[in-house]
Order: C-alpha cells, then structure tokens, then sequence
C-alpha cells in the first residue's frame, strides 16, 4: 500500500483545525492544515454557537488541503459533546444554537427533574450529572423550536451531517448526551417520552468507523477535493477519538481490566479507564462517574474535571485588564512560586462559570482559611497544584469502581504540553505519567478512518501506529512527603 492521505477536523472548544494524516509503512505523520478560532457568540445572558463560521472554518481548510495536492481518501468531524444542532425540514439550520454554558440550561434540569429524578436518569444512561448535558438543552427548548426541528443532530454529526448529506449519531458522541441507553444501544425511550420528543427527530444510531458515503458533490465543488472522497463517522466525540488516539500496550479485555488509565487534558480533563462493559451501580452514580461510549464497543469510565479552563479563564481575566500573558509565561511564573500556598476543589461549581475567575479562585481561598492568590504565578500554581490533587482523587475512585490497580497515566491532548502540570500529576497520583501525544484526538480520528477503510487491521496495531510515531514525555513521581502532607489538606476541602 502507498502513502494514504485522511482529513481530520478536529472541533474544540477554543479553536478547530483540519489535520492531515499520511499513513505510509506503519508510520503515521500528522500537518496541521488550517486552524481557526472558535468564539462563541454572546448575547445578553445568552451564549451560542457560531455554526456558520465554524462550517466558513471548515470549508477554508478544505479548500487548503486541495490545493496541497495528493488524494484524500476520507474525512470525518469530531467535536466536544454536551451540544446539538437542530435542523428543519429543508436540511437548514435552527438558529441560535446554543452554547452548553448557557443559562438556559439551569432551567432545564430544574424542568426535567421535575418529571424523572436523578436515580432514574442515570440508571437510564450511565452518564454523570452535568447541567450541561444535552439532556437539559432539550428540556430547556421551546415547543416552538421542537415543532420546527425534523432532525436534532450531536454537534459532531451535524457536521459530518453538512459533509456528506447523511445524518447519523455515532455512538460515542450519542452515548454522551445523556439520552442514550448503553444496555438496549438504544436512544432512551423513556427520557424522550419525558422530553415530549419522538425518537423519529434523531438519527439512526451508527458504530465508530461507519462509512456515511461520499463527499457531497457541492462541497467537493467548492472546496476542489475529490468528490470520491468518503466521509466517515469516526469517533465523533473528541474524547473517544483520544482514548483510540492513546499509545497504550493494551486493550479492554473480557477478563480483566486494563493496569493503565487515560487523561484527555485540555479546556476540560477527563481522567477514566477503558473498559469492556459500563457500571451502573449506586455507587458509581454517588461519585459522579460517565459510563461513555469507545470504539468498539467499549465504555470509558470517566469523570469531567474542570481542567485548563481555571486557566483559560484566569487568563482572559488578565487580558481584560491589559496584561496579556502567554501560557509558556503563566506556566514558568507558576514553576517560580511558592508551593501549596493554597488549594481548591475543582469541582465546586463556581469553578464551571465564565468570568471572574480570578475572584472565584481568592474567594474560595479566603472562605476556606487560607491566603489567597496575589500574582500570576501563585493563581496559576494554585490552580494546577488543585487540578493534579483532584487527578489522584479520581483515579482511586476509578481504580474503586472498576476493581482495577493502574500502574501507569497516559496524558494526551493540548495539556500534555504543560511539563509542569504533568509532573505534578506524576507526583500527586504517585505514578509514572506518559505524555503525548498533544494530537491524540486527531490521531485518533484518522486512525479510525483508516481501521474504516482496511488500512489498518484493528485497533492494536493502530496504537502500535501511535508508539512508533509520535515522541512521548516520561515523568516521574517525586517529593513524596510533600504531596501526600497536600493531599491531606486538600481532602478537607469543602
């Protein structure tokens, strides 16, 4: 076989890009063809989505891979969960479509657990509460809007959706949005009935790697690719395209469960294991964990963390206020301050809002007794100190739930470029952490289009793909005393 050309349009949250994947001798190298900034639109109170200069992103990075020559043989979308799009009877797009920080979404758990209690909900899905969650969206929306929508599509499939003409939800973006049944593989008949929403108004539900069909003749005319060009449902959810994307020596096995553990670190951190078959029980609903769907079938036990949006926002803050910092300046100041001067618990909700970060973070201080942050480098020391605490937290929880003793952390995602985060990480949970790669979930992406067209035989020799071409970081615990002394503090926390 030649080299094999595949597109993957990654969708984050703060920015998307068109990555080119070329898999020629059981090597894989990955370009980055266009990157464009994703920046929701705020109105009032309310936040959306900017759908048409998402898809203006898009087609620009078509358009470029075109003109760099070479064919490509497939493309797929996959994007963060939590949102959707409808669409109305033309295949046209209901506006606005709505942001999962937006306010609505309070009024929609508040209206949907007065029809289902929580215990119900999850015992129905599997998956954590989040009032982000797609669930609550629905529950929020107008009759109006409903009545209009023909399709209501997960955000990564509408745009596979505008690629090829074809609405499908894959599975691991479906499984997320807190309406589908992992024991029937099933949209939740009871949930919709509670929502007042026909199952007719979704996609057929499809597996990872399902071809949907050729490029859509118009898109191929506009952008100069190959109208043979197959689009395929990857992975749409980005976190599921990372674990595939995780160079990982082992599988989900029948048998047993596996001795390491992921984190996808980035805007959110999602820390979990990879597993053969979800866990349903009291106690994982009591501590919050996901039963998400994998390729293939397996189920990623996981818990949302916060992650680098404390950061993000403590930024924006700053640049609101005229000092514009990079993140290679915040994570050195952060290495030069002083260490657990102060500690939060991520996962108090106001840590979840936009907007004044920087008095969240000294107010938890102050309420909990100690000294609150006073410069850059101690807010960004206190948050990242917080966030490798709350990892190892976590992982015990997982390792609980799941009969499992992880010998090993793989970090992927934009995150494990932050060396400082990732040794604090190391040491906190008291294991060796792997870094990389940054692209996991393009990486896993093209990989599952590839597996899609024969180019690969499985998903084994897929990660063996990763091992060999893409450069890991090793760290290693260190400072015991001093991190378990913090761990003691930091399990006091309100």
């Amino acid at each position: 076989m030649g080299t094999r050309h595949y597109l993957g349009i990654d969708l984050g949250a703060e920015s998307g890009r068109v990555m080119l994947g070329s898999l020629a001798e059981e090597r894989l190298a990955l370009e980055e063809i266009y990157r464009f900034t994703n920046t929701p639109l705020r109105v009032g109170d309310s936040w959306h989505w900017d759908v048409p200069a998402l898809w203006a992103g898009i087609m620009e990075g078509l358009r470029r891979a075109a003109r760099r020559g070479g064919e490509i043989a497939s493309m797929s979308v996959d994007s963060w969960g939590l949102d959707c799009v409808l669409f109305d009877a033309c295949g046209e797009v209901i506006t606005p479509v709505f942001h999962y920080r937006d306010p609505r979404c309070e009024r929609g758990v508040k209206a949907f657990f007065a029809k289902v209690p929580w215990e119900r909900v999850f015992a129905e899905t599997g998956i954590q509460f989040m009032p982000l969650n797609h669930l609550y969206h629905l529950a929020a929306e107008t009759p109006e809007r409903l009545a209009r929508a023909a399709q209501i599509v997960p955000l990564g499939d509408a745009f596979n959706y505008l690629l090829s003409g074809v609405a499908r939800a894959e599975v691991s973006l479906a499984s997320t949005t807190q309406l589908y049944n992992p024991r029937t593989r099933t949209w939740s008949a009871p949930l919709l009935n509670a929502l007042g929403i026909t199952p007719d108004k979704f996609p057929p539900l499809v597996g990872s790697g399902t071809k949907l069909g050729r490029l859509r003749a118009q898109v191929a005319q506009q952008t100069g690719l190959n109208k043979e060009s197959e689009v395929i449902a990857t992975c749409t959810h980005d976190t599921g395209a990372a674990v595939v994307g995780v160079p990982a020596n082992t599988g989900p096995q029948a048998s047993s469960v596996p001795d390491w553990a992921y984190l996808s670190s980035g805007t959110w951190s999602l820390l979990g294991l990879e597993l053969s078959a979800p866990i349903l029980t009291d106690h994982c609903r009591e501590l919050n964990f996901t039963n998400e769907v994998g390729y293939g079938g397996s189920v990623r036990l996981l818990k949302n963390i916060v992650g680098l949006w404390l950061v993000q926002e403590c930024r924006r803050d700053w640049a609101r206020a005229g000092r514009d910092f990079d993140y290679p300046t915040l994570t050195q100041l952060a290495a030069e301050a002083e260490p657990f001067r102060s500690l939060i618990n991520p996962d108090d909700p106001r840590f979840s809002q936009a907007d004044g970060m920087l008095d969240r973070l000294a107010a938890y201080c102050r309420e909990t007794g100690q000294p609150a942050p006073e410069t850059p480098g101690g807010f960004i020391r206190c948050t990242l100190e917080s966030l490798a605490l709350q990892y190892r937290r976590v992982l015990r929880q997982a390792e609980k739930l799941a009969g499992a003793k992880v010998a090993r952390l793989h970090i992927v995602g934009g995150g494990s470029k932050n060396a400082l985060l990732n040794q604090f990480t190391a040491n906190a949970c008291g294991l060796p952490a792997i870094a990389g790669p940054a692209e996991a979930t393009a990486i896993g992406n093209i990989l599952v289009q590839a597996i899609a067209l024969g180019d690969l035989p499985s998903l084994a020799a897929g990660r063996e793909v990763v091992a060999s071409s893409f450069r890991s970081g090793n760290f290693f615990p260190r400072d015991a005393a001093a991190w378990e002394a913090a761990w003691e503090r930091f399990e006091k926390l309100p």
